[in-house]
């Protein structure tokens, strides 16, 4: 028996691959299907089942693909409806794959069709629990994801509660727990940073676990500050469900090379929205007017799927060379399958046809300690989320959240300077390139962002608000 977890750093997502005498199964796989098909032929192994603990709402998996790349069955739990062909496996059916045996515990509550894997060796001894977001390092999964009629977000929490209960926790100390997410992930509230842990472990530090804990007490802790799930969620429910397009057909469309004529051509005629995933300082040294930042080596999916509203939005890049086919990939892990095609040569080759660029003013940290100095007073813009500005910010800053930034145009003056900063320079690059897209040119970035500015001297006035409800997520 051999397990491999197979993180993705940037959607906080773990798969997993496990095999046993020549067969293997997938958990909760990735859009692109290739790694798994390399590693099953580099282990000689058939791939059996693809599991999927649930209908996923942060990501779309590669359960479609990779069934029809391998001959295996798709399995999902009770409850599930898919537009497929997948089996719909009863609470407590046993799957034999090789010598060992993996068995469907139905666990209701994050979604109604949720279910843990328990996995047992050839000598029947429980070996580990793949989770999915039923349970997590340090939390659980949250319960407003499938709340509709008939159905309340404290009915789902109550149901998440006798899951746990009668499912996971009566499970020996020592089985393993392999969780779908992990910190940075908006399916829960308090994550670790660590990928697995053992249940026992769990039982003593994770507070959804608290052996004295009622379910009306469960239900107001899991309940309590719950963010707003981000817009994209309900539609990559939805592809997960009714399936997708194939993953090579999207990377064939979306890496369509295009000059800067072409490039230009064809974002005038469609309004395709102009994506720029260079680094934040490369970006504000010079882009194409209206484009927009978010950058590939950072929070690159989870951002797409908050910030850009339409999933069918066409789009057109801008990437640093060799970089145009994985930002298409990474497009598509979160359902945004609409890109048509990128700048050939990048911000480089548009620039050197001498077409029209733009810029956005971008501060080093002492650049803005010294404006603070001479005047205390200066328009700040504090972008990160609630709860970081709750524990500290700079006094008389305004928090604006990226997250928010499409509910409603920000309460900020077009006719006064600003400076804007978030924790570390990825979060206000974004936020000032799109609010440059819409008018706001009177926005300075302050690289690098909060940390250094605290550390920087005495003259910068800091406050504390910190709420012990809030939750970071």
């Amino acid at each position: 028996m051999k397990v491999e977890q197979i993180y993705t750093g940037c959607l906080a997502q773990g798969a997993y691959f496990i095999q046993s005498e020549g067969e293997a199964v997938v958990i909760d796989p990735l859009r692109e299907i290739t790694p798994y098909l390399k590693k099953a032929e580099k282990e000689n192994v058939k791939i059996k089942y693809v599991l999927e603990t649930h209908f996923h709402a942060d990501f779309v998996s590669g359960h479609v693909d990779l069934a029809k790349a391998t001959g295996a069955t798709i399995i999902f739990g009770p409850n599930a409806n898919p537009k497929f062909k997948a089996h719909i496996a009863t609470d407590g059916e046993e799957l034999k794959v090789g010598k060992i045996t993996i068995k469907v515990l139905h666990t209701p509550g994050h979604t109604m069709e949720s279910s843990t894997y328990l996995l047992s060796d050839e000598n029947n001894k429980p070996h580990a629990i793949f989770s999915g977001d039923t349970l997590f390092i340090g939390d659980v999964g949250r319960p407003d994801l499938a709340a509709k009629s008939g159905l309340t977000v404290e009915d789902l929490a109550g149901t998440l509660y006798d899951s746990l209960r009668s499912k996971i926790m009566p499970l020996p100390d020592d089985v393993l727990v392999y969780p779908a997410h992990g910190a940075g992930s908006a399916c829960g509230k308090n994550m670790s940073k660590e990928t697995f842990d053992i249940l026992g472990h769990q039982k003593k530090v994770n507070y959804a676990l608290r052996e004295t804990m009622t379910k009306v007490e469960f239900i107001k802790e899991l309940t309590t500050d719950l963010m707003p799930p981000p817009s994209y969620f309900p539609l990559n429910v939805r592809m997960n469900k009714e399936g997708y397009e194939n993953i090579s057909e999207v990377i064939k469309k979306g890496t369509h090379a295009m000059n800067p004529e072409e490039f230009e051509l064809v974002a005038n005629e469609t309004g395709a929205l102009k994506l720029d995933v260079r680094g934040a300082i490369s970006f504000s040294k010079g882009f194409i007017p209206n484009s927009i930042n978010i950058g590939i080596d950072g929070g690159f999916a989870p951002w797409v799927g908050t910030l850009i509203p339409d999933i069918k939005q066409q789009i057109l890049l801008i990437t640093d060379e060799g970089r145009e086919e994985e930002t298409v990939i990474r497009l598509a892990r979160v359902g945004y399958d609409n890109t048509i095609g990128y700048l050939k040569g990048g911000f480089n080759a548009w620039k050197n046809a001498g077409k029209e660029v733009d810029i956005v003013k971008s501060v080093s940290v002492q650049t803005f300690v010294d404006a603070y100095k001479t005047n205390p007073k200066i328009n700040i813009l504090d972008v990160r989320k609630k709860n970081e500005y709750n524990l500290e910010h700079i006094v008389d800053a305004e928090n604006l959240p990226l997250d928010f930034i499409n509910d409603g145009m920000p309460s900020i003056d077009k006719n006064k300077t600003y400076y804007v900063h978030c924790a570390g320079g990825y979060r206000s690059m974004i936020y000032t390139s799109i609010l440059k897209s819409r008018g706001y040119d009177n926005l300075i970035n302050v690289e690098n962002g909060f940390k250094p500015i605290i550390t920087a001297g005495p003259e910068i006035k800091t406050i504390a608000n910190t709420c012990p409800s809030e939750n970071k997520i």
